[in-house]
């Protein structure tokens, strides 16, 4: 007898999932041991309503869109909130008497008998996509926090509130807390910003490097949101003057999270900024990062050798310390040693010392280098050069044997050398133990299923200012926007990569104290392609847009 995840497969590939598709999902769950649907949306091979749709078809079942249903308020409380979030079930509607609930795994009889006795009603099944069905049970979770209630009480009191509530388990701040922590986890969010008004607490999250607003609460609940967020942090609470940082591990979807906390003082109080670092949702495979085949056979041939330097360069937030990561996974083996200091660890490696930075103990990047160079390593990994110590010490440790990676402040690959330069390295120290600069920026990946072509000509590719070595293309794609994409016409992130090998002739321009601009024709002579071409190529596949392109690079 066919197994469901056999008949899922068949459906999903009579719509159009491709035998390669299946092949690469079954892979990842032996792999990763993870479930049918996270293989094939978490790999963009289907979206979460296809998947949806699939299972409805499979299991003789209607379908429906939460995003668009009118969903019964009275039919979404009939179920306790508790056990529809342990089943991930939500109640959307009656039909004489008969309770609809939408599911996301038709196949879980348990959850149906719960929701059955539980309900003393009589049971309709139909499947939604999960992300939908998650979104329901947050914005339910959140009306029953009660922070609608606090909005009567007074500023004054709202600091006292905060205080007891936040000591409550199960009150309704740490509830709407926990809730806002899963939301952001399942969108994919890097950031949660909750920002004061003087009406209210704006929320945000920063989803594929853009800012949308997601709720808001009112006012009188920001001391105690902040407070809760603080005691999980372990920050002071009475600290209300001065900016604050800290780190929360929190459980969500059945694994642990962290995410780097940080409290700002303005004029309406203090914004606090959460950075979610989910490492189960980043891939750490050079090839999946966007590199042209073209740019990883370069980045490749410089980290594959046993000493030098390697520094990834780009503003915050461009993906530095993922693409140094991955580079690790790359050539981390058993008979080699691999120390790295970081501030902070953001990804845990088995197999890999990792050192974490702290300022108050003394433990800086300077500070605990030399030790780290006495451990016998063969691979060091620095979060970042931020002083002449660190420079220094990291030139001599790519200069005595050792392969060196680590990240630097600057717009592109050539003005690494001024960088280092700059901050007291001897020239040609610099130009004897480069090996290796990567440029990188993140631009937001087409939606692959409402992607648009669009014919180009001569006066448009003019206005974006198409680079001369890079193929006139007969079309270009626009963002659209989707159920999948929850229409922004994008999902996911690549990177736009400017990989510069230091050839000898680069090298011999930056020992003479040559200028950025000399080391940059120099490098493109050599065949370096800049960020600008390396987007413009990635457009033209239909990776991503020229606007992306010309917002991140320029």
């Amino acid at each position: 007898m066919t197994s469901p995840t056999d008949q899922l497969l068949a459906e999903l590939h009579r719509r159009g999932l491709t035998r390669n598709g299946v092949a690469r999902a079954l892979k990842h769950i032996d792999d990763e041991g993870t479930t049918l649907r996270d293989a094939l949306v978490g790999q963009d091979l289907v979206t979460d309503v296809e998947f949806a749709v699939a299972q409805g078809t499979v299991y003789g079942l209607d379908a429906v869109d939460l995003g668009t249903y009118p969903v019964d308020d009275a039919a979404l409380g009939a179920i306790p909130l508790a056990l529809a979030r342990r089943h991930e079930v939500v109640g959307i509607d009656f039909e004489d008497g008969t309770l609809v609930v939408a599911v996301c795994e038709p196949g879980n009889v348990l959850a149906i008998d719960d929701v059955r006795a539980s309900t003393g009603r009589t049971i309709r099944v139909v499947v939604a996509a999960r992300t939908d069905l998650m979104a329901k049970l947050d914005q339910q979770s959140r009306e029953q926090s009660g922070l609608g209630g606090l909005a009567s009480s007074s500023p004054a009191a709202s600091s006292t509130v905060s205080e007891t509530i936040t000591a409550d388990d199960d009150g309704p701040i740490v509830r709407f807390v926990n809730s806002l922590i899963d939301q952001a986890v399942q969108s994919r969010a890097s950031d949660i910003h909750l920002e004061p008004g003087e009406h209210h607490v704006l929320i945000r999250f920063r989803i594929d490097g853009v800012l949308h607003e997601v709720d808001s609460a009112p006012s009188s609940a920001h001391a105690s949101l902040i407070s809760r967020l603080k005691i999980m942090s372990g920050l002071d609470i009475t600290e209300r003057r001065m900016p604050q940082s800290g780190r929360i591990s929190a459980r969500t979807g059945g694994r642990v999270v962290d995410l780097r906390t940080a409290t700002l003082p303005t004029v309406w109080g203090e914004k606090m900024v959460l950075r979610v670092l989910d490492t189960a949702g980043v891939d750490l495979d050079l090839r999946a990062l966007g590199f042209s085949e073209r740019n990883l056979e370069t980045f490749a041939a410089a980290f594959r050798k046993p000493h030098g330097m390697i520094l990834a360069t780009g503003p915050t937030g461009a993906g530095k310390s993922t693409t140094l990561y991955a580079t690790l996974k790359e050539i981390a083996r058993p008979e080699i040693n691999v120390i790295t200091v970081e501030d902070p660890v953001e990804y845990r490696m088995p197999g890999i010392n990792q050192v974490q930075v702290n300022t108050k103990a003394g433990v800086t990047f300077s500070a605990v280098l030399p030790a780290i160079l006495r451990a016998d390593p063969d691979v060091v990994l620095i979060g970042e050069i931020r002083d002449r110590p660190t420079a220094i010490t990291a030139v001599e440790a790519a200069l005595t044997g050792h392969l060196v990676l680590s990240t630097l402040h600057t717009n592109d690959a050539p003005s690494a050398f001024t960088r280092l330069i700059e901050m007291g390295v001897e020239p040609f120290l610099v130009a004897s133990s480069l090996e290796c600069v990567i440029a990188q920026r993140l631009a937001r990946r087409l939606c692959e299923w409402c992607k648009e072509a669009y014919e180009v000509d001569e006066e448009m590719l003019a206005g974006m200012r198409w680079p001369a070595d890079v193929p006139v293309p007969e079309a270009l794609f626009r963002a659209v926007g989707c159920r999948s994409c929850a229409n922004t016409g994008y999902r996911g992130r690549l990177g736009l990569h400017e990989v510069m090998a230091v050839s000898d002739s680069v090298a011999r321009l930056a020992a003479r104290q040559g200028t950025t601009q000399d080391i940059l024709e120099q490098a493109r002579a050599d065949g370096m392609q800049d960020l600008r071409s390396d987007g413009s190529l990635k457009a033209a596949a239909g990776l991503t847009t020229m606007d992306e392109v010309i917002r991140v690079a320029g």
